[in-house]
């Protein structure tokens, strides 16, 4: 009996880059918090000699940064990358940038020493410049000072918001110890009128259950004589009474400040000249107008379902304007963190997850994905389609990325509008007979003969 022959599986030839000498020079440098490792590759002294590594350490700060950067510029570096601890690469980014260098801000995990090798500071810069000048590592997304700036007010803003729903939360534990069941009565705590209205009451000295509730709005959600009689018994402290008072100010303050924030969210788009529209007369202007000949960017992010004006320029904050550092809708998608990672060795195919991607990116394209999930639009039935088969979870992680396709295609051609497909646009592109095929073998799958007759044999019948 012969031994089974191993499938053939034909040769494919990928183009590939040419991973030579790139760059003649080029400086490696590993941040820490408090110093810097620097290394410095350069050509050979003499012709037939060895290339030469500079090795020294500088702390940082800023006559150190900008004393490197000259002698930088001095010796002719051409590309600079950096690798860093947290956020502490920022100093030294902004600065050598400022400057006239090359600077590129790599993945650790794409720069990863050899194993078994010897891992030091000094030997990580090394590595960096000896990758750096043979072109093998990819530079991680730096948006432009114009998008950083607009990326630390909307970040800012988001964690205000964070802040006051933590804050509501600890309010309530608090008044449960007080047996004041105050969300019972009127449901959700965060930004309810009615809430803050009898809370202020009781901190002010009201304690006649009927009067706190002559304060609740008529439509609450167990109307006045349940919040009547969710506040009977009540027995608040005096240090109850402090620590109402504490959170009610932390809350109004966070929310004077997102506030003030918003403002300065709009006051600094309006200076971003690259996400302007055209008026009808053909004048670029941060308010083009109703009659528009084209848009401002976050109005036309606005127009995709589920994307609301405030959220468009969250994701503006978070993507730039400028679609060439992504060359495709699924490099975006994929530096998101809205596509699977393919694990395969051999035979074994591990069950593929998302990567970590932007997490404030993600979280934008996810709040869109599930308000457009209610929507009678192409992206609401998709999510109900996909939510049938694989779970809500999973359906609102493949909308989100849609999205983001969409806002791809959208930001990289400034003239492009939306136009939904409309919900039936799969029952549209589906083949007429393989649905019906399909319907035919449910049908005798439950007993039943089928005889199938044309619609307009039986009306002329």
């Amino acid at each position: 009996m012969g031994r089974a022959r191993a499938k053939r599986i034909p040769a494919k030839t990928v183009e590939d880059e040419e991973y030579e000498l790139r760059h003649e020079r080029t400086c490696g440098i590993d941040i820490a918090k408090d110093k810097a490792d620097i290394a410095v590759r350069l050509p050979p002294e003499r012709e037939g000699g060895r290339r030469r590594t500079r090795i020294w350490t500088l702390p940082s700060v800023f006559a150190a940064i900008t004393e490197l950067g000259a002698e930088l510029v001095d010796v002719g570096v051409e590309l600079v990358v950096l690798e860093a601890t947290s956020d502490y690469w920022r100093s030294w980014f902004y600065l050598l940038e400022a400057m006239g260098l090359n600077v590129r801000l790599v993945n650790p995990s794409h720069a990863k020493q050899l194993a078994g090798r010897p891992k030091t500071d000094k030997l990580d810069c090394q590595w960096l410049a000896r990758l750096a000048e043979m072109g093998l590592l990819r530079a991680s997304f730096v948006p432009p000072p114009a998008v950083r700036a607009l990326r630390d007010l909307t970040r800012t803003r988001l964690h205000f918001t964070r802040d006051q729903t933590r804050e509501w939360q600890r309010l309530e534990k608090l008044l449960e110890g007080a047996l004041i069941r105050l969300s019972s009565a009127v449901g959700k705590m965060a930004g309810n009128k009615s809430a803050l209205k009898i809370l202020q009451a009781i901190v002010d000295g009201e304690r006649d259950p009927g009067a706190l509730a002559a304060l609740a709005h008529g439509n609450v959600k167990a109307g006045r004589d349940g919040v009547r009689a969710h506040l009977e018994g009540m027995m608040p402290a005096p240090h109850h009474i402090e620590l109402i008072r504490i959170h009610l100010g932390l809350i109004k303050r966070l929310e004077r400040e997102a506030d003030r924030i918003d403002d300065l969210i709009r006051e600094h788009f309006d200076t971003m000249e690259d996400a302007w529209g055209v008026t009808a007369d053909g004048v670029p202007s941060p308010d083009p107008g109703p009659d528009a000949a084209l848009l401002t960017a976050a109005q036309r992010l606005a127009e995709i379902p589920g994307v609301s004006l405030e959220l468009a320029t969250c994701i503006i904050a978070e993507l730039g304007l400028d679609m060439s550092r992504f060359p495709t809708s699924g490099h975006l998608v994929s530096w998101a963190g809205l596509s699977p990672v393919s694990q395969q060795s051999g035979r074994q195919s591990r069950k593929a997850k998302k990567g970590k991607g932007d997490a404030y990116l993600k979280g934008y394209c996810t709040a869109a994905s599930l308000a457009a999930s209610s929507t009678g639009t192409f992206l609401g039935e998709r999510y109900r389609r996909l939510a049938r088969r694989i779970g809500g979870a999973k359906a609102q992680v493949a909308v989100a990325r849609s999205i983001l396709v969409i806002v791809w295609h959208l930001l990289a051609d400034p003239a492009a509008r939306y136009t939904d497909l409309g919900p039936d646009w799969h029952l549209r592109k589906t083949d007429r007979s393989r649905r019906t095929r399909s319907h035919v073998q449910q049908l005798r799958a439950l007993g039943y003969d089928v005889t199938l007759t044309p619609a307009d044999q039986t009306t002329a019948a």
